[in-house]
């Protein structure tokens, strides 16, 4: 097997530049991530986010996601989700909407650019919306305004609400401006992964330590979890830490190979033979793009509660209350959401991403052809049919992973209750994506050794 000469990976100029360049943007972000929305309460905040309820429990796993931030109320504590969200109303629309697709096929890299432009509009808007919604959900969850002044109401400060929109909309802007950097100048391809990696990276550590913290008995004035439990909550998340580990990496290495027979070369006045190869096929081609899909859209719920919140019509407060009570990582029915929508985007993505490959045309075109199947689009309708079936053990794992946390604490139900609960049930899945962004950065750096001629196999020893 070839290897990457990764001994050359800091005296490489070009490398290290790209790795540096990486490094900055990242701890810049995490700079940034320090800086406060102006105005916040955080006497109340505080209160809010160390709380044992449901209420806490939830906003301290939205906290772990966005790297900490929440707990800071920070301008970046939206992260990039708003920019996910949008890029997955986009993609739902172009194939729902006739004069959006034909933009697409007639031109695919103008259509590219249309693309991304109109989801960066989009972002903007649902930065802001998400930026008034996450201030409405975390004051109605705690029972008191972390933001004294703010709304659109009779008593409120309009201009400083105003303000304070903006300043979250550019922060969430500023983060989609850092991923692109680090695609186009560091690591290629991997700046928004990156970013939500770093922030989690941040925030794991805090798990440990929570349950290591663990409250005093109720004979000693704490919440009535015995400390004792300090190292069954320890050794479940070495465990799932593990086995995570070696599962996420089992089933990313999984192939599907294709047999292939590619048309022989013409050497002077011969033909050489056909040519016997293979077409690998993933069996996880979506990798963690699922999960962040999922964990975007299942802020939604929480923020329409909050929006919701305080009206004069019955129904509508009554559907508030519901969603604030059923839709939080304490109930069944959020998790179940979360597996449904976990292996629902493992399918949609894995498509979207294999009608763009198109290789029942690349096949064409190059002159070869899988056995038994005519060339085209019956290759392509062949090759899909087999990636769905192959997709669906991967799809599965990433909804396993995904409410895997949610499974252990029915087993060791005290594990709930460590440090609000919110740092151990997002463990599993942030371990997730930062295996996926690890790997994925591993073989990009790998890519781009071989690109500047750093292969072992190639260098003279």
């Amino acid at each position: 097997m070839k290897r990457a000469g990764w001994r050359y990976l800091w005296t490489a100029p070009d490398i290290r530049r790209k790795l540096l360049i990486t490094f900055g943007l990242l701890v810049l972000y995490r700079f940034v991530a320090q800086v406060r929305v102006p105005g916040v309460d955080t006497v109340a905040l505080n209160a809010i986010m160390g709380g044992t309820t449901a209420s806490a429990n939830f906003l301290n796993m939205v906290n772990l996601i966005s790297g900490g931030t929440l707990r800071q109320f920070s301008i970046l504590g939206m992260g990039v989700y708003p920019y996910i969200t949008a890029q997955i109303v986009i993609q739902l629309l172009v194939p729902i909407i006739p004069a959006w697709q034909a933009r697409m096929e007639d031109d695919p890299r103008e259509g590219r650019k249309w693309m991304e432009k109109n989801t960066y509009r989009l972002a903007i808007l649902m930065g802001a919306l998400t930026a008034f919604g996450q201030i409405q959900v975390v004051s109605n969850l705690g029972g008191v305004q972390i933001i004294p002044g703010f709304g659109f109401g009779a008593d409120a400060n309009i201009l400083r609400s105003i303000t304070i929109i903006i300043s979250m909309t550019a922060g969430t802007m500023f983060a989609i401006w850092l991923g692109e950097l680090i695609s186009e100048h560091g690591i290629r391809g991997q700046g928004l992964s990156l970013l939500i990696f770093a922030g989690i990276i941040a925030q794991l550590p805090s798990s440990y330590l929570s349950v290591w913290n663990a409250p005093k008995p109720i004979a000693e004035g704490g919440a009535g979890l015995d400390p004792s439990i300090r190292w069954v909550g320890i050794g479940a998340l070495l465990v799932i830490t593990i086995l995570t580990i070696f599962v996420i990496v089992f089933v990313q290495q999984g192939r599907r190979n294709i047999p292939v027979m590619y048309p022989g070369r013409r050497m002077g006045n011969r033909m050489s033979m056909p040519v016997k190869g293979t077409l690998p096929l993933q069996v996880n081609m979506a990798g963690m793009i699922p999960l962040i899909f999922a964990s975007a859209l299942l802020q939604f719920p929480g923020l329409l509660a909050g929006l919701m919140q305080g009206s004069e019509t019955e129904w509508v407060t009554n559907t508030a209350v519901w969603i604030s009570t059923n839709l939080t990582v304490q109930s069944g029915w959020y998790w179940l959401i979360n597996f449904i929508f976990v292996v629902g985007f493992a399918f949609f993505y894995t498509d979207v991403l294999f009608q763009q490959q198109n290789y029942g045309e690349n096949l064409k075109r190059s002159g070869a052809q899988i056995p038994g199947v005519s060339r085209g689009g019956p290759t392509q309708a062949y090759l899909t049919r087999v990636l769905r079936r192959i997709t669906f053990p991967g799809a599965l794992f990433l909804g396993v992973i995904a409410v895997l946390p949610f499974l252990v604490t029915l087993l060791v139900p005290d594990l709930a209750q460590i440090g609000g609960g919110g740092s151990f049930l997002i463990n599993a899945s942030g371990l997730l994506i930062v295996v996926g962004v690890v790997r994925d950065t591993f073989f990009n750096i790998e890519a781009e050794l071989k690109v500047h001629g750093y292969d072992e196999s190639l260098l003279v020893k």
